[in-house]
């Protein structure tokens, strides 16, 4: 297919309502909450079994918040948060999350983003959100993030109970739920991380899970470097809001990146497979029907105003500058008819110490008011030099008047055949010659091998300079860590879900990967979440539905209480809990005796 021009689409994100939660929710318990607490989207909804409330995410924003631009701390300081942003763009060195990489540790942005989903859900209770709360948390959450987190909801939301997991584990659970427990090597790639998490017999196994510091920021990020490399005079236009678009809709994952390079230096495969992003811009220049000679007139009416302010403030210089040398002259009269006490009494009104430094500033100033008065005279001659150069001259036909005589014409004849042949090419017209800008094909992005670049990264992270290793290397060395036995379970159910893994071609990819790391002829299976980006909420709704009335997975406030904000109770889509295990500290009794024999021997210490 021949190559399209597509469109930038630069939607700008509508703010949102607030609901009014159904009856359902409320009664005959009050249903829970589930928020996936994503590092690059939010997602919020009921988890209730009644029909009348959706079984789907009522709110979706990204997990962002800037202080509006005109307050700087003042009395109308407002801060936005999610869709109430409008674009990000304008705000991008505004803009705050409360995460590094994946793991939440600003509590004072996350709490706005809490506030953001409460007020705008309905939640109406006083004072307290009386629902439980089902949360994300990253994998292997350290356990001062989940502290500070538990503290929030338990100690200012006053929230009766909360269960913490996992989002991928949470979209495995969802799509894997009528053979559950199973095994299976969940491999989740977000906004900011990738990650390789072996699962035995429904249980996360956390001692073999690994991380990859790569996602969709990152190759964000890359691709506007790449673009903005390649197309200098759009540098401000690629944004990485429009980078994030490129990557969602136009990009896809080669399934061999050295042979599809190879396939992108044909030029007819080029052509059928480039992507031409089309950016914003004005046929103001194109159509403009201002004439040559009114922009001149406008020039000319804007030079004239710079000299007349010119001269304006000349006049006033030298008028300050007069009054200042009159004044000193005076001073210096007082000196030559021997007034002293009136010459010492003036000196000292004008920061002066001696009558030299009298006679240095007259000097100057005399200096500076001849200066102001040439230059006043200079103008006042320029002005009246452009007036009369401005006028239209009538061109001299005939220079040479009508006394030139027979023998000139005999000579300028003479050199006519030398000139005969250029005569046609001068009488052409001009407009044949000139050339066409197209002003649209100049404001557009040609999209090649950048397509599959920004998304190998998480492939080959050497591509932008990082020392880690790629999906495919830490994903041998994951099941490596296991049996054969083991191995042979667990790729029998390769699972992608997250945002990141919803290119085209990287299911394809995987199985090239698995294929060139397993035995000959042995099997394995390669699956893709049924919506890689909610299927982790869509998992987390589904088992807040089944454990409502148990207490499995569920943190108590009197658990809070007794254990501290670290403490988890685990689950099949939960982390795995290590308690903070502190040093034995030696007794003190038995330090005592031998301080005391040191205290009594003095001179032995000394």
């Amino acid at each position: 297919a021949p190559s399209r021009v597509f469109a930038f689409r630069d939607a700008r994100w509508a703010p949102d309502p607030v609901l009014a939660p159904s009856a359902a929710v409320r009664s005959p318990q009050p249903a829970p909450l589930v928020i996936d607490n994503g590092s690059f989207q939010t997602r919020a909804g009921w988890a209730c079994p009644d029909p009348s409330v959706p079984a789907e995410p009522l709110l979706r924003f990204r997990s962002l918040a800037a202080r509006s631009r005109g307050a700087r701390g003042g009395a109308g300081a407002e801060t936005q948060v999610g869709n109430d942003l409008g674009s990000p763009e304008p705000l991008r060195w505004l803009l705050r999350s409360p995460f590094d990489r994946n793991v939440p540790v600003q509590l004072e942005l996350q709490e706005l983003l809490l506030d953001h989903v409460f007020q705008r859900l309905g939640v109406s209770s006083q004072g307290c959100v009386d629902h439980p709360i089902v949360l994300t948390e990253a994998v292997c959450n350290p356990l001062y993030s989940r502290q500070m987190m538990s503290e929030l909801l338990f100690e200012c939301y006053q929230v009766p109970k909360v269960s913490y997991g996992v989002d991928s584990l949470y979209s495995f659970y969802h799509n894997r739920r009528q053979n559950w427990p199973c095994s299976g090597l969940v491999i989740s790639s977000g906004y900011q991380c990738t990650h390789i998490l072996p699962v035995l017999e429904g249980r996360l196994d956390a001692r073999n899970c690994k991380r990859i510091n790569l996602g969709g920021c990152q190759a964000a990020v890359y691709l506007q470097r790449l673009l903005q490399l390649k197309y200098p005079g759009h540098f401000a236009a690629i944004t990485l809001s429009r980078m994030e678009e490129i990557l969602h809709e136009h990009s896809y994952i080669a399934q061999d990146y050295t042979e599809e390079l190879q396939k992108w230096r044909c030029p007819e495969y080029y052509e059928n497979n480039v992507h031409k992003m089309q950016l914003p811009f004005s046929n103001k220049l194109l159509g403009s029907t201002v004439a040559s000679e009114e922009k001149q007139e406008k020039r000319q009416q804007q030079l004239r105003r710079l000299q007349e302010l010119n001269a304006r403030r000349r006049e006033e210089k030298l008028q300050l500058d007069q009054e200042r040398l009159d004044r000193l002259l005076y001073v210096q009269e007082l000196l030559e008819d021997g007034q002293m006490d009136q010459f010492h009494k003036a000196l000292v009104e004008l920061n002066m110490d001696s009558a030299e430094e009298l006679q240095s500033y007259i000097n100057k100033l005399s200096v500076s008011v001849e200066q102001t008065k040439q230059k006043i005279l200079q103008s006042e001659v320029n002005i009246e030099v452009d007036v009369v150069d401005s006028k239209p001259e009538t061109p001299d036909l005939d220079p040479l008047g009508s006394e030139q005589s027979l023998e000139d014409v005999e000579s300028i004849n003479e050199f006519e055949p030398l000139f005969a042949e250029e005569q046609p090419e001068v009488e052409k017209p001009v407009a044949a010659v000139q050339p066409v800008f197209n002003l649209a094909e100049y404001h557009q992005l040609f999209l090649g091998t950048e397509r599959i670049r920004a998304p190998e990264i998480v492939f080959q992270p050497s591509l932008i300079g990082e020392d880690q290793a790629g999906i495919a290397e830490t994903m041998q060395y994951v099941l490596e860590r296991y049996s054969k036995e083991q191995q042979a379970i667990l790729v029998q159910n390769v699972f992608l879900t997250g945002g990141n893994t919803m290119y085209p071609g990287l299911k394809a990819r995987i199985q090239k990967e698995l294929l060139e790391m397993r035995p000959f002829q042995s099997s394995f299976q390669v699956g893709l979440a049924s919506s890689p980006v909610l299927d982790a909420w869509y998992g987390a709704r589904d088992w807040a539905v089944e454990h409502m009335s148990r207490e499995e997975g569920w943190i108590s406030r009197k658990d809070y209480e007794e254990k501290g904000g670290e403490y988890l109770k685990e689950h099949c889509a939960s982390n795995v809990y290590v308690p903070i295990r502190l040093p034995k500290q030696a007794p003190r009794a038995a330090e005592a005796p031998s301080r005391a024999s040191g205290a009594g021997n003095p001179g032995e210490q000394a």
